[in-house]
């Protein structure tokens, strides 16, 4: 789990230390692929909080959410439909959600320490 954190914090030090630029017409597909990772991200955070993570779950979903995400917003430029928003909306929800059992997970975990500190002492 520490490793996907650490993955992240490199590769927003990597973004901001280099002068790469993404041209315009790429913008949505990368908003939406970094959505996609994020939520991917939090979600393998909850897991392990929750005792169920697993690297080939985390890996796989990390790679199928971006091509899935990726797939959704190329389809629908090529309609004419914005077809990402949908993505961003699925993914935008699932982020949500795993955060908020993160936050109640190390809530319930820190009063259950505290607790335990006051009984002890």
């Amino acid at each position: 789990m520490w490793l996907s954190v650490l993955g992240l914090l490199l590769g927003i030090a990597l973004g901001l230390l280099t002068d790469m630029q993404i041209p315009p017409e790429y913008a949505d597909y990368l908003s939406i692929a970094v959505l996609a990772s994020l939520d991917t991200l939090f979600g393998g955070i909850r897991a392990h909080l929750q005792g169920v993570y697993d690297d080939k779950v985390f890996v796989s979903g990390f790679f199928f959410n971006i091509v899935l995400a990726a797939a959704l917003a190329f389809i629908g430029v090529h309609l004419g439909v914005d077809l990402y928003l949908a993505a961003i909306f699925a993914f935008g929800v699932r982020l949500f959600q795993n955060i908020a059992v993160i936050r109640r997970i190390l809530l319930t975990k820190w009063a259950e320490k505290k607790e335990v500190r006051e009984l002890q002492g």
